[in-house]
């Protein structure tokens, strides 16, 4: 389930928000709730959200996914009740708020980078351009896939086959494909290195794994999706 936020800044001049400050908005509505320990808890949080885009009409907008209806009716509740929110140092008018479910699709395309550690103990993400091993890349991607979902439902699902058979990246201007997004928390900037998607496509999807790759269209790819991070849309292919 989904949560579309299409803001108006009360500051004048609109820049995107620290993905951080972002996250901790979303804490911060949920206090009060059922969810409002979620933060604390040493596990998978369930939940992401995307890059913040403009709409038609130019407002800054962005997307709540979590495969947990009540997560989404609680954030949503708390958004409707305020007259405005503050994100960082930033304060906004909420112009949408709108739950909404996608249909599953067998093709998807991020929209935030997907962020894969290739060494989590030294804290080492995985590069495309640098470490040049797809295979490694999409190994991690189905092992983490697997984890949160067993984690959510408390099975041993284990996918035949590859997570995704068909995947385009899309290749920034300099040609190469990893992207650094600055992190800052607590004042101190971090990077965080992922990649960006145009397609990343399942030949097809078989009845049995439906419940499984609609998790994963909710919760995210990947490491880091309670930061934002590893958002995929359903495209028509």
């Amino acid at each position: 389930m989904r949560l579309k936020l299409t803001l108006i800044s009360l500051n004048n001049e609109f820049s995107r928000p620290n993905k951080h400050a972002v996250q901790g908005f979303i804490y911060h509505m949920l206090k009060g709730t059922e969810y409002g320990e979620r933060h604390d808890q040493p596990k998978f949080k369930f939940f992401t959200f995307s890059d913040f885009f403009l709409d038609r009409e130019g407002r800054p907008t962005f997307i709540v996914s979590s495969p947990e209806r009540g997560f989404i009716n609680a954030l949503h509740s708390t958004i409707k009740e305020r007259e405005s929110i503050h994100i960082g140092k930033n304060e906004y008018q909420v112009a949408e708020l709108r739950k909404f479910r996608l249909p599953l699709r067998k093709a998807f395309q991020t929209g935030s980078p997907v962020v894969i550690y290739r060494n989590a103990s030294k804290n080492e993400y995985f590069k495309l351009h640098a470490h040049r091993d797809l295979r490694f890349f999409l190994d991690r991607l189905k092992e983490n896939a697997e984890k949160k979902y067993n984690a959510f439902y408390g099975e041993e699902l284990s996918l035949e086959g590859p997570l995704f058979d068909r995947m385009i990246p899309k290749v920034r201007q300099n040609g190469k494909i990893d992207v650094y997004v600055k992190v800052v928390k607590n004042g101190v900037p971090f990077p965080v290195i992922g990649s960006n998607w145009e397609l990343l496509e399942k030949e097809r999807i078989k009845p049995e794994e439906r419940k499984f790759y609609r998790f994963l269209m909710d919760v995210g790819l990947g490491e880091k999706n309670s930061l934002g991070f590893g958002f995929v849309n359903p495209i028509w292919r």
